[in-house]
């Protein structure tokens, strides 16, 4: 039997390296561009954050490989570390059989059951919302879909009436936290006085989202009832070996950790994608076509959501060309990837975005092609080529929350609406692209 061959040399080191600064202005200023532009270096190179080395895995397949046959190899990297007073030990963090464990505690928030529940949620909110505009007015498209994830989150998190102002004091202070999270991970610890002044900001919005929640905690523990939210099921939640449920302190970080995600892979592709459809009047069309078809004068309920095809596959390719631009793992053994042996104690980096803006796997990849998501267009796909959620174990517990909520929305407004450009469209790169300016002008269908 032949002996696999191992490459007895280190992996490239990618361009642009700077004594002790390493290439972390380059990837701060350039972000995306620099990691997708490093696939032509190999399919695993070296780059180097101060004077950290990290190794960047460029290609898919070398990906999937990274998250699921190496998954119990890993725990979360250098950018959960520095956000971690922030999330805590939420699921998002916590790696191993404590991972299970906590996936295990989350799950009965997400069953099929309180998924349908959610989606009322989903459907009222952005019908309040669409009630509150004027036919002919010009709305700031990315800061309603920011407040209308903020107000879906919490709903469904917490049963208990939230006002207007705690919503919108909470998506600022979540989004702040955000923004800073990817320039606190790059930036190495000898600069770290740079930030002092946004370190400030980001404290004090951590202790106002800290007392936000713990106060939606505290009023539970006095009643203890189910009130059919997803804070409900955390707290009965129990461990099937030990019974045990979860501590004041667990729960909270869990509700970080799902007001985070529920509010920012939501808003951001809630933003892009009426953009999107406002740039392709015929993909519009479609949309529209379909959502008259399956909802006929219903509000949009669960069981729409299967039967819009078409607007799922646009869901897709929104997530596909607006998603995170890096990931880190920190490996706890050794592993081999690409030929290479990356050593225990290394910080791994990959990034969703340019994977989903390679031209190796998505033919022109800057164009819009919700097309790409068909069937028999999907299966010719290399795995991992979609990681807007993750992959393996640690995918994303969720994404089909927030597929729905997108789904539902995009129902809710394209039945009633069209949104048409109203001036010029500006974005920021941080943990990934946002609009920053996206007005847009209502117009009744």
């Amino acid at each position: 039997m032949g002996l696999r061959t191992v490459k007895s040399m280190s992996a490239p080191v990618a361009p642009g390296r700077w004594p002790l600064l390493g290439h972390t202005f380059a990837m701060a200023r350039q972000r995306a561009d620099f990691t997708t532009r490093l696939r032509q270096h190999g399919e695993v190179v070296q780059v180097y954050l101060g004077p950290l080395r990290t190794y960047y895995i460029a290609s898919p397949e070398l990906t999937h490989q990274l998250l699921v046959a190496h998954g119990p190899k890993l725990r979360k990297g250098r950018i959960f570390d520095k956000v971690r007073p922030f999330l805590g030990n939420g699921l998002a963090m916590v790696s191993g059989p404590e991972h299970l464990r906590q996936r295990r505690l989350l799950q009965p928030a997400f069953h099929r059951d309180r998924i349908a529940q959610y989606a009322t949620i989903m459907a009222d909110a952005a019908a309040e919302l669409i009630d509150s505009w004027t036919p002919g007015e010009t709305r700031r498209i990315e800061a309603d879909m920011q407040a209308l994830a903020a107000t879906v989150v919490s709903r469904s998190l917490f049963s208990t009436e939230i006002s207007r102002d705690d919503i919108e004091r909470l998506r600022q202070d979540l989004f702040l936290i955000l923004d800073q999270t990817m320039s606190r991970s790059l930036i190495p610890g000898f600069l770290s006085w740079l930030r002092a002044s946004a370190n400030r900001r980001f404290d004090a919005a951590l202790a106002r989202v800290h007392a936000f929640v713990m106060g939606f905690i505290a009023d539970w523990r006095r009643h203890g009832e189910d009130r059919g939210d997803q804070l409900s099921a955390l707290l009965l939640a129990e461990d099937e070996d030990t019974g045990q449920r979860m501590s004041d302190q667990q729960v909270y970080d869990e509700v970080v950790t799902l007001l985070t995600a529920g509010m920012e892979t939501t808003a951001r592709a809630l933003a892009w994608l009426f953009h999107e459809l406002a740039e392709h009047p015929d993909i519009e069309a479609k949309v529209h076509a379909e959502v008259t078809e399956v909802l006929g004068d219903e509000k949009p309920a669960i069981e729409h959501v299967v039967r819009l095809n078409y607007t799922r596959q646009v869901v897709k390719e929104t997530l596909r060309k607006y998603t995170t631009w890096i990931l880190m793992r920190h490996t706890l053994q050794d592993i081999e990837l690409g030929g290479y042996t990356i050593p225990a104690g290394s910080e791994v980096i990959f990034s969703p975005y340019s994977l989903h803006h390679d031209p190796e796997t998505f033919a022109d990849p800057e164009r819009f092609d919700p097309g790409r998501w068909e069937p028999d267009r999907m299966k010719a796909l290399p795995k991992g080529a979609f990681m807007t959620f993750g992959a393996g174990a640690r995918q994303c517990i969720g994404n089909v929350f927030a597929e729905t909520e997108i789904v539902i929305v995009l129902a809710t407004i394209a039945a009633r609406h069209r949104l048409v450009p109203a001036g010029p469209v500006t974005s920021a790169f941080a943990s990934a692209p946002y609009p920053t300016s996206l007005p847009m002008t209502v117009q009744p269908r």
